[in-house]
C-alpha cells in the first residue's frame, strides 16, 4: 500500500522542523531537506509500529486518511489561512 501525506515545514531558530499533523508526527534537521527526510523515517517507524499492534488502518482512519484502492490520502484542508488575533 501507499501513503500520501501532508507534511509542514518551519524553521526554528539553526534548525528546521518538519511535522506530519495529521499523525502528530515530527522530527528535525539542519535544512529543510534534512528535515523531511528524517520525518519520513520517523513516520515510517511509527507506521510499523501501528502495524505491529494491528492498529493501522484505525490510527489512519480516526486521523482522517480514505483509502482508495491501495492508496490512503491524507484529508485536504478546505482553507488555509492565518488569522490575527490581540492578546
Amino acid at each position: 500500500m501507499q501513503l500520501n501525506l501532508r507534511i509542514e515545514i518551519f524553521k526554528e531558530d539553526d534548525q528546521y522542523a518538519a511535522i506530519a499533523p495529521e499523525l502528530n508526527v515530527s522530527s528535525f534537521g539542519d535544512s529543510p531537506d534534512e528535515a523531511k527526510s528524517a520525518l519520513a523515517e520517523a513516520v515510517e517507524l511509527f507506521l510499523e509500529e501501528c502495524k505491529r499492534m494491528g492498529t493501522l488502518e484505525d490510527v489512519l482512519t480516526e486521523a482522517g486518511f480514505k483509502l482508495d484502492k491501495r492508496l490512503w490520502e491524507s484529508p485536504r484542508p478546505l482553507v488555509i489561512e492565518q488569522i490575527s488575533l490581540a492578546i
